[in-house]
């Protein structure tokens, strides 16, 4: 089945300290972006790999990205302010290649966790393939509310990259536009908008998937590329 891959790059670099968007710094030499677009661009079944970027960014990222592109092509789609406008940028993008059938499994993964690897891509992109969608997670340990109470019960941690099958993913964005509503994720948006329900299957992940939010993340990135 062909595979779109989105990767979402409209962060900043805020809680990190940097002066500028995070996914364009660098860990042992190569962009955090880049990273994440290379992994993708291994995937056996792309048929398209699309980067969603902040309309000011994207003559940066089109020049960031392109000592790693070879001959390959990626689409520059514009995001907007939430996560929910940046997905429905990108699928709007795809649109007419889902509706003709082109586009079966779309992947949406998050530019700022740059160590997500082929192999967890691939396990829930053939989840999808098999229930229709598929998130990778984690067990998180050692939680505490706000409160201050400790969590005893066993909790997940959602990561990306997140795969489902395109139309009715389409369907769902589309169902949420017309009703004015934007969800909080991918899957919120399908288990709000999707008829009929689809279902979505955990895949077991790692804590080495990190997402690059504070600046002491970028030592951790390093270390587990360095091991």
């Amino acid at each position: 089945m062909s595979v779109a891959a989105v990767i979402l790059a409209g962060g900043s670099g805020s809680r990190l300290g940097a002066e500028v968007n995070k996914v364009f710094l660098p860990v042992k030499g190569v962009p955090i972006l880049a990273r994440s677009v290379l992994t993708a661009l291994t995937l056996p079944d792309l048929s398209r790999l699309v980067v969603v970027t902040r309309p000011a960014e994207r003559e940066q990222v089109a020049q960031l990205l392109a000592p790693y592109l070879a001959d390959r092509e990626i689409w520059l789609v514009a995001g907007g302010a939430e996560r929910h406008d940046s997905e429905w940028g990108a699928l709007s993008a795809l649109a007419q290649e889902i509706d003709s059938g082109g586009v079966e499994i779309v992947a949406i993964h998050d530019g700022a966790r740059p160590l997500a690897s082929q192999a967890l891509w691939s396990a829930v992109i053939t989840a999808a393939k098999t229930h229709g969608g598929a998130i990778p997670t984690v067990e998180v340990t050692d939680l505490i509310t706000s409160d201050g109470t400790r969590v005893d019960q066993r909790v997940a941690g959602v990561q990306t990259p997140q795969a489902f099958r395109a139309q009715p993913l389409l369907a769902a964005h589309r169902a949420a536009a017309a009703a004015g509503v934007k969800t909080t994720d991918t899957a919120a948006c399908l288990e709000q908008f999707a008829k009929p329900a689809i279902r979505i299957a955990a895949v077991p992940s790692d804590s080495g998937n990190l997402k690059v939010t504070w600046s002491q993340d970028l030592g951790r990135v390093a270390g587990l590329l360095q091991a």
